[in-house]
C-alpha cells in the first residue's frame, strides 16, 4: 500500500472512530488524531481527564436560569453547550447511551437541575463497571421518583422500578415477551428496594429547585427472605444488583446495547457473543468493552461505516461541531438542543422507560425535512470557522479541479464523508453543469459552500 493510500485509509478510520465515539471532527482535528495514532487516540477516548470544564464558570454567567435549573427547558443549553464543544466527546456520548437506556424523562421528574444531575452521574460513572453504575442508578434520587419507588413501601411494594430494572435496565425480553425472569423474580426484587426513595423536597424558591436527595428509610425496608433468580436471602437492593450482572443474560443485553449504538443498527451475533463473553470476563467493565469495540477489524472495516443513522442530537451536534460557530454559550448555542426535539429527540425527556426507539425509526417525512433544512442552513454559514477552514483546504486542493476532484476535495473537507456511487455521480453531473453554466466566472467560494450544502442534502448524511 502507497503512502498517500495509507494515510487516506488512515483518515477514513479515524473519522469513523470518532464520529462513533463522539459527533464527528472537523478535518484539522481528525489529521491531528492521525498523527497521534489510532490506539492512542482510542486510549485518549476512554480516559477522559477528570474535573470540571474551564468554561464552566463562563457557562453560569451566559445561561443563568439553567444554574438553579426549574426545568428540562432549563437544563438543555448547558448540556447543549457541552454536546457541541466539549474536548471529551466520548464522556457525552456514553452519557447519551445512558441517557437513552437508564431512561428518566424530564417532564414528569419536573426538575431540571436533577436532570442535569443525573447527566453528570454518567459522565463519572458510565465508562466504568455495569455493577456501579446500576447501583448508582438506582441511588438516583430522579430515578426513584420517576419509577415510584418513593411509593414503595413494606408490606406493599411498587414493581415499577424491581420491573424496569429487569425488563429494561439490565436483561430484557424476548421477541414473545419472554426474559430470563420470571414475575416473582420482579416481585422479589421490588420487596429488596423498599425504602430506597427520593427524599421529599421543598417546594421550589423564587431563584430555583431545591437539590433532589436519595433517602433509605431502613423502617420501610422488607427484612423478609426472598428468593430472586435461583437465590434464597434477606436480600436488599444492592444484592438484588449484584446477582443480576452475574447473569449472561445481563452481559448480553449490554453487549447488544453497546453494539447497537456505536457498531450497528445491524445486530451482528458473533461480535455480540464476544462482548458478552468479554463483560463477563471483566465483570461487566464498560471501558473493556469499548476498547474492544474501537480496535476490532469488524468495527474499522468499511462494511459498518455510514451504516448507523444517526440520531437527531448526533446530526445536529455533529454540524454543529463541523462548522464550528460557537465561541460563547450564546442564544443559538442554547437552542441547538430545540433542534433536535424538532427531528424527533427531547434531550433530557425520553418519550417513555424504554428511551428513544432508534435506528431508521429516526427518520420519517417530516423529521427528514427538519434534519436536511437543519444541515444545509449551517453549513451556509460561511463566516463560521468551520465552513472557513473547509474552504481554504478546498481552495488549497487547486483553482481548476475537474468535477470529481472538485467533489472529492468537498468531501474530504467535511471530515472525509463516504457516498453511495448514485449520489457521488449526481453531485459530479451537478458540478460539471455548474462549471459550464458559469464558464470559469463564478467565486470559488460560492461553488464550495453550495457543494457543502448539497453533500449534508444526501440520503448518505443521515449515516454516521
Amino acid at each position: 500500500m502507497t503512502t498517500v493510500a495509507r494515510t487516506r485509509k488512515d483518515v477514513a478510520v479515524v473519522a469513523h472512530l470518532l464520529r462513533r465515539a463522539g459527533f464527528g471532527a472537523t478535518r484539522d482535528q481528525i489529521d491531528q488524531y492521525v498523527a497521534k495514532g489510532y490506539e492512542e487516540t482510542v486510549e485518549e477516548l476512554l480516559n477522559p481527564r477528570v474535573g470540571q470544564p474551564e468554561d464552566q464558570d463562563l457557562m453560569d454567567r451566559y445561561f443563568i436560569a439553567s444554574v438553579e435549573a426549574r426545568s428540562p427547558g432549563h437544563a438543555d443549553p448547558q448540556w447543549s453547550w457541552r454536546l457541541a464543544t466539549s474536548e471529551k466527546p466520548l464522556e457525552e456520548k456514553i452519557a447519551l447511551f445512558w441517557h437513552g437506556l437508564l431512561a428518566v424523562g424530564g417532564v414528569k421528574l419536573d426538575h431540571g437541575l436533577e436532570m442535569l444531575t443525573e447527566i453528570d452521574l454518567f459522565r463519572r460513572v458510565g465508562l466504568g463497571s455495569f455493577r456501579n453504575i446500576l447501583f448508582e442508578i438506582s441511588r438516583n434520587p430522579g430515578m426513584m421518583y420517576w419509577l415510584d419507588n418513593q411509593n414503595s413501601h413494606k408490606g406493599a411494594p411498587n414493581e415499577n422500578y424491581g420491573r424496569e430494572l429487569l425488563e429494561l435496565f439490565s436483561m430484557g425480553i424476548d421477541d414473545l415477551g419472554g426474559g430470563a425472569y420470571t414475575e416473582d423474580d420482579v416481585k422479589a426484587a421490588a420487596r429488596a428496594f423498599t425504602g430506597w426513595a427520593s427524599k421529599p423536597t421543598p417546594p421550589p424558591f423564587f431563584l430555583g429547585p431545591f437539590p433532589m436527595e436519595f433517602r433509605f428509610d431502613a423502617s420501610d425496608h422488607d427484612n423478609d427472605e426472598k428468593s430472586f433468580l435461583g437465590e434464597t436471602g434477606n436480600f436488599n437492593g444492592e444484592d438484588i444488583i449484584d446477582i443480576i450482572v452475574k447473569k449472561r443474560a445481563s452481559a448480553h443485553f449490554i453487549a447488544m446495547r453497546l453494539y447497537l449504538f456505536f457498531v450497528s443498527d445491524e445486530p451482528d451475533e458473533g461480535e455480540i457473543e464476544r462482548l458478552t463473553d468479554l463483560f463477563q470476563e471483566t465483570d461487566g467493565d464498560i471501558r473493556s468493552m469499548l476498547r474492544y469495540i474501537f480496535n476490532s477489524d469488524h468495527f474499522k472495516s468499511a462494511d459498518v461505516r455510514f451504516r448507523k443513522v444517526k440520531s437527531p442530537a448526533e446530526l445536529v451536534f455533529g454540524t454543529a461541531r463541523l462548522t464550528d460557530r460557537f465561541d460563547i454559550p450564546d442564544m443559538d448555542s442554547s437552542m441547538l438542543a430545540n433542534q433536535s426535539l424538532f427531528m424527533g429527540q427531547h434531550l433530557l425527556n425520553p418519550p417513555g422507560v424504554e428511551g428513544w426507539h432508534e435506528g431508521e425509526e429516526w427518520v420519517d417525512s417530516g423529521s427528514l425535512i427538519e434534519r436536511v433544512n437543519f444541515a444545509a442552513s449551517e453549513l451556509g454559514r460561511r463566516d463560521s470557522h468551520g465552513v472557513r477552514r473547509m474552504l481554504d483546504r478546498v481552495g488549497s486542493a487547486g483553482d481548476d479541479l475537474e468535477p470529481e476532484e472538485f467533489v472529492e476535495a468537498c468531501l474530504d473537507a467535511l471530515g472525509s464523508i463516504e457516498l453511495s456511487p448514485g449520489s457521488k455521480t449526481v453531485l459530479v453531473e451537478h458540478a460539471a453543469q455548474y462549471r459550464s453554466a458559469v464558464s470559469g466566472t463564478v467565486d470559488g467560494t460560492d461553488r464550495a459552500v453550495e457543494m457543502f450544502q448539497l453533500i449534508v442534502s444526501t440520503p448518505d448524511y443521515q449515516y454516521c
